[in-house]
């Protein structure tokens, strides 16, 4: 199977461009300019016309580098997920290191939450992405689950992940166009509930209402740490083979 060209530059199988005039580019710089135009002006701005005047050059002077934008956005997303620390930790078990793994990813993205928007074209390959695997198995290391259920339980963390980061920044624009604060925007909806609803048809809502937990927000960090919990106590079945308690 031929490998994308972006797939074979990044593993170092392809040699990148050293015929011509004197280079004024490298393939990083192309990278890191798509990376400030895409957190200064969001995915629908990262175009080759748009990277080649961030750099000053000429657009036909990216194509020595990278032949397609498609190949430039499977190096962004290896660029702004990075590789991942030493995992596990010493110490860790399990659990401890699948928490790390999937808090680490987050800090990752949370950099360049506009990249979760490129499209997903297929499995990771690219070297931070693998690197993110092997990092993830290790720590799945001796629990006794089989390969699959090991990738399969990576992926489940991962998507929940992203899934997160992306809610969060979706919100946190919705919050900067209309210019209110996190209290402001939870306690107004707590409000609309109360207005819209009435407590024989909407009984629960009305119990969240009485409990006031609209009035103040938690911490961001709250409910991801709390999802993360629930899915581990769900891989704890599989490794002990007992329900959490």
């Amino acid at each position: 199977m031929k490998l994308p060209e972006s797939v074979e530059i990044a593993w170092g199988l392809r040699e990148r461009p050293g015929k011509g005039p004197k280079r004024t580019l490298s393939l990083e710089h192309i990278v890191e300019a798509a990376l400030r135009v895409g957190s200064a002006e969001g995915l629908t701005a990262v175009s080759m016309s748009k990277i080649a005047a961030e750099l000053d050059v000429s657009t036909m002077a990216l194509y020595r580098y990278v032949s397609s934008k498609g190949d430039l956005l499977m190096l962004i997303t290896d660029a702004v997920l990075g590789p991942p620390p030493p995992l596990p930790e010493p110490g860790d078990d399990w659990r401890q290191g699948v928490h790390r793994w999937g808090a680490g990813m987050r800090v990752a993205l949370q950099r360049h939450p506009w990249s979760l928007r490129i499209p997903i074209t297929g499995p990771g390959i690219m070297p931070n992405h693998v690197a993110w695997l092997e990092a993830g198995l290790r720590c799945l290391r001796g629990t006794g689950l089989d390969s699959g259920t090991k990738l399969a339980a990576l992926l489940l963390v991962n998507g929940f992940v992203r899934t997160e980061v992306a809610l969060l920044a979706d919100l946190q624009d919705a919050l900067d166009t209309s210019q209110v604060t996190d209290e402001e925007a939870l306690s107004g909806y707590g409000r609309s509930l109360a207005r819209l609803t009435d407590p024989q048809r909407f009984p629960e809502i009305h119990e969240l209402l009485k409990a006031r937990v609209f009035d103040k927000p938690g911490g961001e960090d709250d409910e991801f740490f709390f999802g993360m919990e629930r899915i581990l106590d769900g891989l704890a079945v599989l490794v002990t083979g007992k329900p959490s308690t």
